[in-house]
């Protein structure tokens, strides 16, 4: 079962923070940051209508009741449009680690998103995470195909 969008919530962040990162991993990592131990940061799949057709990448927070989207401003569509699949949740904890460890080992690279272990699996012309992160494309890719199907004609 998803959890809701708390969009109240989501939009508050959005403020708190501003636009403070250059992608939407960082600006949820960003939010993870003022939001505090009891975040999950989560990195998967949106989907949604229209173009661009396909899973968009994307990172949101997860609490205990809700997911938290401190990107919900930068998004045109509309709240109840949206639909998130979860590929890693990492704790605060273990996100500062997993960024510390990018930053020691790729200091010219971008720390985020994080991708897990290897060996990694491929979807589409992307090298992505692990087997999870694989299953979570495939049932965004299915999502997106049936909120986009052609709508039938009815005959008189």
């Amino acid at each position: 079962m998803n959890k809701p969008l708390n969009l109240e919530q989501s939009r508050t962040i959005a403020q708190q923070i501003g636009r403070k990162g250059k992608s939407p991993f960082e600006t949820a990592y960003k939010a993870a940051l003022e939001m505090g131990e009891e975040v999950l940061y989560v990195q998967g799949f949106l989907v949604f209508p229209g173009t661009p057709f396909q899973p968009i990448e994307h990172c949101w927070l997860e609490l205990a009741d809700c997911l938290v989207d401190p990107n919900i401003n930068q998004l045109s569509q509309k709240p109840d449009d949206l639909y998130y699949f979860s590929a890693q949740a990492l704790t605060l904890k273990q996100l500062k680690a997993a960024i510390e460890e990018a930053q020691e080992d790729y200091p010219e690279d971008d720390p985020l998103p994080i991708y897990g272990e290897m060996p990694y699996e491929y979807y589409g012309d992307v090298m992505l995470g692990g087997k999870a992160y694989q299953t979570a494309y495939e049932a965004a890719k299915a999502k997106t195909q049936e909120l986009n199907r052609p709508k039938k004609k009815i005959e008189d």
